[in-house]
């Protein structure tokens, strides 16, 4: 074996070029649908780095000082952490809405290194959680850094124990990761984030980077072929290209995959004399690995805050191309000017040499005083910005607050024993009639049918169909929409709930049928949680029955299957008798200033708009068929004049 010469490890910065890159590309382009294992890359670069590290200390010295090992971590981290939570929590505040919801745990969790495990216990999603998912999340790629952190504070700890082997290190670090990757195939059932967050189910990586650690491969000679170290790094970019399932095919297997081949990488790029090694420390990939920490950081607030100040929506729906782009290089910058200016004269000086230098600079010459009174007051207003976007969020999403009035609204409406009618309105057989007095005193009322005195049938007034006459059926948009709804029509059946499908719709109206229970107009909203299959619109039709309308509500979200479903809605209904469109999606287009920041849910005006599309298609299908009937009427009537004249 040879001891480097150098503290430095060649080939390392190039894997967290490329790291960083799936990153990247994974939050601002559709490109790479599990580029997210770029943080499974850096995992095993850390373990590896940080184990090594200690070896050498404990070689050189006989033991591991923790306090200077923790001061250094906090040198590395905490300047740059700190810059990035100050700077963009004060732009959200500068956004405002719903950016801000949760900020305050937000921050809890990036103070204490404890993210991913604030982000379980809140039901946060790493994988934008749907269209559950009710606010943007600022400092989301914080979790990494806070099982990072944590494996920082423990394994300290525990290697002087496991140095205590004289063999057997390497199987205990591949012991530990294997009890990991256990632990993640155990609770898969508990859901994709809780096993990507969390600390017990997503420290393989780490470990296995302590194990390599152990075998101390940058000082042997062989080891693994620079060609078979090439090969991996390609695997890990061809598992980014994979697209991800929820189950533990993905979580832990995709990531536990991709860790193995970084562990190979990295073996074959430190050993002494490695041509993958000079290849990965190209100046490009090398200027990016040295500042891969400020781009991993800044890159997503950034996306986050461009994405909802230009489309008030969030980057787990879409990220425009010139959003993107633009987060790119405001991130490069970004974080040049932390690696230059905050991250190296720390880590060189330390806190209190930095804040002296500081201190000087007040001392010198006109242009330093000015950079510092500069950075001073920014630091000033940073702080005063992060205070206001915590005491201005709000206690929830509006999309939340929109959700929770229509369920408000449900339960009023089901405590009232009886339903409102509307003078006028058409009813079912069974109900009440209330007969409007006729509008001419030239007519009479014959049995509740306004007629001339030659027996001329007169034009149908307009008429509202009463809410005793019609069943909804829809997601959160329409639950969001049920005062409104109830407000229009009044006594409708309204079943709404969040996250529903087109499928569990079917279901419900398939149980409603067999009880009997369905009544003269269906309305169906579904369609924002995902694509819509033909066969189910057919069974839809089916139990409605020859007898019953069914209105289909078209569905208006920032979501790439909207307009496939909207076409598939309008197709159906244009070739099936008995099937009309209520069209939301034209009714608020142009008018979302009336949705809540998801750009989906209705606010109270919002759901009046969704209310008067859904109950003006009822209504126009009721005043069509009077008006199909008056003509009928008119054409019997003069045909029967006719006969009289002759006679």
């Amino acid at each position: 074996m040879t001891r480097p010469s150098s503290a430095r490890l060649p080939g390392l910065d190039g894997l967290r070029a490329v790291a960083v890159l799936l990153v990247v590309v994974y939050h601002l382009f559709p490109a790479l649908p599990a580029g997210f294992l770029g943080v499974d890359v850096f995992f095993v670069i850390s373990g590896f780095l940080i184990t090594t590290l200690l070896l050498r200390e404990h070689d050189e010295h006989g033991r591991i000082g923790l306090v200077d090992f923790w001061r250094r971590r906090a040198r590395r981290l905490l300047p740059a952490i700190g810059v990035v939570v100050l700077v963009t929590a004060s732009l959200a505040w500068m956004v405002g809405g719903d950016i801000l919801v949760g900020l305050g745990g937000q921050l809890l969790g990036a103070t204490t290194f404890s993210y991913n495990w604030v982000a379980v216990a809140n039901g946060s999603s790493y994988f934008g959680g749907g269209l559950d998912s009710s606010a943007p999340e600022l400092l989301r790629n914080l979790w990494s850094l806070a099982v990072e952190e944590q494996f920082y504070l423990l394994w300290p700890l525990l290697l002087p124990l496991v140095l205590r082997l004289r063999r057997g290190r390497v199987p205990v670090a591949v012991g530990l990761a294997a009890a990991s990757v256990v632990a993640a195939v155990l609770l898969a059932g508990s859901g994709a984030t809780r096993v990507y967050y969390g600390t017990d189910t997503h420290a393989f990586g780490l470990l296995l980077g302590v194990a390599l650690a152990f075998l101390r491969p940058a000082e042997r000679r062989g080891g693994v072929p620079a060609v078979v170290g090439g090969a991996a790094i390609a695997g890990v970019v061809a598992l980014a290209f994979v697209t991800p399932g929820d189950g533990i095919e993905t979580f832990p297997g995709l990531l536990v995959a991709a860790s193995v081949l970084t562990v190979v990488a990295i073996a074959a790029a430190v050993r002494a004399g490695s041509r993958l090694g000079r290849a990965l420390d190209v100046a490009p990939l090398r200027w990016i690995g040295e500042r891969s920490f400020g781009i991993y950081l800044w890159h997503w607030p950034l996306v986050v805050i461009l994405t909802v100040a230009t489309t008030r929506s969030s980057p787990d729906v879409a990220v425009p191309v010139e959003v993107a782009l633009l987060t790119l290089a405001l991130t490069l910058v970004a974080a040049e000017v932390s690696f230059r200016f905050i991250e190296q004269p720390v880590r060189r000086l330390g806190f209190r040499a930095s804040l002296r230098s500081v201190g000087r600079a007040f001392r010198g010459g006109p242009v330093r005083r000015l950079t510092a009174t500069a950075a001073m007051v920014a630091g000033l207003l940073v702080v005063a910005g992060t205070t206001a976007a915590v005491a201005d969020a709000p206690t929830m999403a509006s999309s939340e607050a929109a959700v929770r009035d229509g369920r408000a609204a449900l339960a009023a409406a089901s405590s009232r024993s009886h339903h409102a009618t509307l003078p006028g309105a058409a009813l079912r057989s069974d109900d009440a009639v209330l007969r409007p007095e006729c509008p001419s005193a030239h007519l009479s009322d014959d049995e509740g049918l306004c007629t001339p005195p030659d027996g001329r049938p007169a034009p149908p007034a307009s008429v509202r169909v009463a809410g005793a006459r019609v069943t909804l059926v829809g997601d959160s948009v329409m639950l969001a929409s049920a005062g409104g709804l109830l407000d229009r029509m009044p006594g409708a059946q309204v079943d709404a709930k969040v996250s529903r499908s087109m499928g569990a719709g079917v279901a419900i109206v398939d149980r409603l049928a067999a009880r009997g229970q369905l009544r003269d107009y269906v309305v169906v909203g579904l369609g924002t949680n995902g694509p819509v299959n033909p066969d189910d619109l057919a069974r839809l039709k089916k139990d409605v029955g020859p007898h019953r309308t069914l209105v289909l509500v078209t569905a208006h979200a920032p979501r790439d299957w909207i307009p496939g479903v909207n076409e598939e809605l309008e197709s159906f209904a244009a070739h099936t008798p008995g099937v009309a469109i209520a069209d939301w999606s034209a009714a608020i287009s142009g008018h979302e200033d009336l949705l809540a920041g998801d750009g989906i849910h209705p606010g109270a005006r919002g759901g009046q708009r969704y209310a008067d599309a859904v109950a003006d298609a009822i209504d126009g299908v009721e005043n069509s068929r009077a008006q199909l009937r008056y003509r009928v009427e008119l054409a019997q009537w003069a045909v029967a004049q006719t006969f009289d004249a002759a006679r």
